[in-house]
């Protein structure tokens, strides 16, 4: 019987992060987590209290924090700053639906945001330490610490998807690896790193 019940929450929490990624928080009904759950509908209340218990259920079970605890234990920036890189887009590509809830209520400023803050605030602040560091440590050169977090956030997590832009690409959609690879040379080219011998071929 608690192997059941298991079951049915994580169903029900698996329907709410497909809806609510797909349509917002907003637009979807404890009804239709329920029908696309194939839950009754006073399942939601028994189990969690309601649709916004759920919501935060759901970043409770699917957040990543053992991935991300992980990159506090770093202090070298250009290491830091590659693994946050490398973490972000691995998650973005294996849990989409998550990442797109997250942006929603990070775009929209919703009534949850306080909630996304203790989730996201603790790694982009991780990001930020990196890069100020960085810049002190003379590895990075740029002007301002807060403009220069947005642009490496906008790199990294607000990626938006690519079938907008579908008709101007020329190019095979990167695999993750290539990804990875490119929006870091992108981030660091953009923060004014210089490998160690870059520009040494001349003397």
């Amino acid at each position: 019987m608690v192997d059941q019940e298991l079951d049915m929450k994580m169903k029900i929490l698996l329907a709410a992060k497909k809806l609510f990624a797909k349509n917002g928080y907003d637009a979807t009904s404890v009804r239709q987590i329920c029908e696309e759950a194939g839950a009754n509908v006073a399942l939601v209340s028994y189990y969690f209290g309601g649709k916004e218990s759920v919501f935060h259920e759901i970043f409770k079970q699917f957040f990543p924090n053992d991935k991300l605890n992980a990159l506090f234990d770093i202090e070298d920036p250009l290491i830091g700053i590659n693994s946050i890189i490398s973490e972000v887009i691995v998650i973005r590509n294996q849990d989409p639906q998550l990442i797109a809830m997250m942006q929603m209520e990070i775009i929209t400023i919703t009534t949850r945001v306080d909630h996304m803050r203790e989730i996201v605030y603790p790694i982009w602040k991780k990001l930020r330490d990196f890069l100020d560091k960085g810049r002190n440590d003379g590895i990075f050169k740029f002007d301002s610490l807060d403009s220069t977090l947005m642009f490496v956030l906008g790199s990294i997590f607000f990626y938006k998807q690519r079938e907008f832009f579908e008709l101007m690409f020329t190019e095979e959609r990167p695999d993750m690896d290539t990804l990875i690879r490119q929006t870091s040379a992108y981030v660091l080219n953009g923060l004014g790193y210089q490998s160690k011998g870059a520009g040494s071929e001349n003397g």
